[in-house]
């Protein structure tokens, strides 16, 4: 049976839901000072039902990159990732002037109470230049807080519109001349002692460290699940990230960004291998699922977590 869900909403700045007297995510929607980073809303810091935090904010080697937070390395020439823009034959550049933002416009009125919460937020998402290429509809659905297996769910949805008058083009680093660099979309950046985790796909593929990383870059799955070890306590975390089973059905379907080292991160890249277009007036929608556990998961506990979805 699932713990109840409570929420706490600091007006234009963030809200906290909390269960089982842990706030399992904060989710940050007030403007961000730095316009290099890409300026949107992020999740961070995201927790474990023991409070463990399994989010990495603003780290040495990327600033940009916020806990958890829905992205877009290439899109039409902007740079909605933040950080330096990768230029085939030049490499990685700071190009200020391609950075785009997502500003937060409202959010449906929130309902607390009970086993699940849900945010529902309207946001645009806006050139360098202050012109309004799309619109997004976005919800984050806490659930299944389960403090007898140690673990909760987060489902994230997107749902975008083309609203320029040309059509958009999403792409990645790959896409653009670097190979196993396709990362966009959805990405989640782990804290440092997370670093070397373990990394699990549904037919057992994967493995320790970034060979286990490396084994998923770049394929397509339903699911993938990396579990680590924190510093200081000796205690594991395990992240599964899952594709709900609409998205098999997309135009452009979504393959693994992976990273193990030298950091740890997770992307549901919907470009990573080929470039796409969105005409204008058109849209795309996708479901995710991440699953935040105490401890490692093995396949069968994965599977198990998922088998309602």
């Amino acid at each position: 049976m699932s713990a109840p869900v409570t929420v706490t909403h600091t007006h234009g700045e963030r809200i906290v839901v909390a269960a089982a007297g842990v706030e399992l995510l904060t989710y940050v929607y007030r403007p961000d000072p730095e316009a290099f980073e890409s300026a949107k809303p992020y999740v961070h810091p995201l927790r474990t039902l023991s409070g463990r935090t399994v989010t990495g904010y603003r780290p040495s080697d990327h600033r940009w990159h916020k806990g958890l937070q829905m992205t877009a390395s290439h899109l039409s020439g902007q740079n909605f990732w933040g950080g330096n823009s990768y230029v085939h034959g030049t490499g990685y550049l700071p190009l200020p002037e391609r950075i785009g933002r997502m500003r937060h416009d409202r959010f449906e009125p929130l309902s607390p109470g009970g086993d699940r919460v849900t945010l529902d937020e309207h946001l645009t998402w806006i050139e360098n230049g202050g012109r309004e290429w799309a619109r997004e509809r976005r919800t984050l659905t806490v659930h299944s807080v389960d403090t007898g297996a140690g673990s909760w769910a987060l489902d994230w949805t997107i749902a975008l519109t083309n609203v320029h008058d040309e059509p958009l083009r999403f792409g990645s680093p790959t896409t653009a001349g670097r190979p196993g660099a396709g990362y966009t979309g959805l990405h989640w950046r782990g804290p440092r002692d997370l670093t070397g985790g373990d990394v699990l796909g549904p037919d057992g593929t994967g493995g320790a460290g970034e060979r286990g990383a490396a084994a998923l870059m770049g394929t397509p799955g339903r699911w993938l699940a990396f579990t680590g070890v924190h510093d200081e306590v000796d205690n594991r975390s395990t992240l599964v990230f899952a594709h709900a089973p609409e998205n098999a059905g997309a135009d452009h379907p979504s393959h693994w960004f992976v990273r193990s080292e030298p950091v740890p991160t997770v992307a549901f890249s919907w470009a990573f291998h080929e470039e796409f277009a969105l005409p204008p007036g058109e849209g795309f929608a996708y479901r995710y699922r991440i699953v935040v556990a105490d401890g490692a998961l093995d396949r069968e506990a994965v599977e198990g977590h998922l088998k309602d979805w």
